[in-house]
């Protein structure tokens, strides 16, 4: 997975007004940037894709970016957009609506109306761009998402920071992570949004809870994995929630939490067999740093589950 870089610095400076307009507009669809009239401007970023989300480190002198009806009328995929300061502000206008976020907080807007986003002053942002059909069947209503535009979101904590923290953590590790895990943080990221937005329209319910908790759940499974002690007991006791919540937030899905480590487990080291860096690596120390034990566990799991042995999935692999 390789990223996308922009960098002003790369052309001359009488040019960079006009190089950064452009990779504004081929980034994101035809938005038109104006920079406050400064004839020194400077910017770089660097895009990475998790699945379909499109996220986006920014860092730029001061500037605004416009879309208007007709382009976003245009638009071919249609977008949420979220803008996460880490530093300055961003002041967000759609839906008649104009709201400020700085750092801790984010907003979120829609590429198929029209609006404007200005940063008065050098700021560094994470841009983060969601396909907006995945709202929809999850059950989002056109008008609840035109009155959730626009709006500040992070500040007071939960499953909105939950959400923010996710998408930084996500940008930060993307440039290590194979393709099918950047696909899973895309969906996580989707899914946190989701939650976020539906707290934010009081609409959150013992349902939504539950969802918040398992994804708590799944990061913290994901940050622990090659921890032994990675057990349902001390998973709730990090998240400071009883066992029995821990079990209702995995009610959905057939295996359990128990089954869900073990999913993740045999991920990674089946992930590991295929990857060419990885060819150093003995079974053994790849089982151990996924979390397995026992070895004659992992190899019957596995076989059980993928349906060969660890070392003829290895061989067939490297054929």
């Amino acid at each position: 997975m390789k990223p996308q870089l922009m960098d002003t610095r790369e052309v001359a400076a009488g040019e960079r007004v006009a190089f950064w307009r452009g990779w504004i507009s081929q980034l994101f669809q035809g938005l038109k940037a104006d920079e406050y009239g400064d004839a020194d401007f400077s910017g770089r970023a660097s895009t990475w894709h998790a699945g379909e989300v499109v996220l986006t480190h920014l860092e730029a002198t001061r500037h605004r970016v416009m879309r208007s009806n007709a382009i976003a009328r245009a638009t071919e995929a249609p977008y949420l957009k979220i803008v996460a300061p880490w530093v300055g502000c961003a002041g967000v206008e759609q839906k008649g609506r104009e709201t400020w976020v700085t750092p801790g907080q984010w907003s979120i807007y829609d590429t198929t109306d029209s609006y404007a986003v200005a940063n008065p002053g050098r700021v560094e942002h994470l841009i983060v761009m969601l396909p907006k059909r995945a709202f929809a069947e999850r059950g989002v209503s056109a008008p609840m998402l035109e009155a959730l535009m626009a709006r500040r979101l992070g500040g007071s904590g939960g499953i909105s920071r939950l959400a923010l923290d996710t998408m930084r953590n996500a940008f930060r590790e993307l440039p290590s992570m194979p393709e099918a895990a950047a696909r899973g943080v895309g969906d996580a990221i989707t899914q946190l949004v989701h939650l976020s937005l539906l707290d934010l329209a009081g609409q959150a319910t013992a349902q939504t809870q539950r969802e918040a908790l398992r994804e708590r759940i799944k990061q913290h499974v994901a940050q622990h994995l090659a921890e032994p002690g990675l057990t349902v007991d001390a998973i709730a006791s990090a998240l400071n929630v009883s066992r029995r919540q821990l079990y209702n937030a995995f009610a959905e899905e057939a295996d359990g939490v128990a089954g869900y480590i073990l999913a993740r487990r045999l991920e990674a080291c089946r992930q590991a067999f295929v990857d060419q860096a990885s060819a150093h690596r003995s079974i053994t120390d790849i089982a151990l740093a996924a979390g397995f034990q026992n070895m004659a566990h992992f190899s019957r799991v596995f076989r059980a589950h993928l349906g060969v042995a660890p070392s003829d999935y290895r061989r067939a692999a490297a054929v």
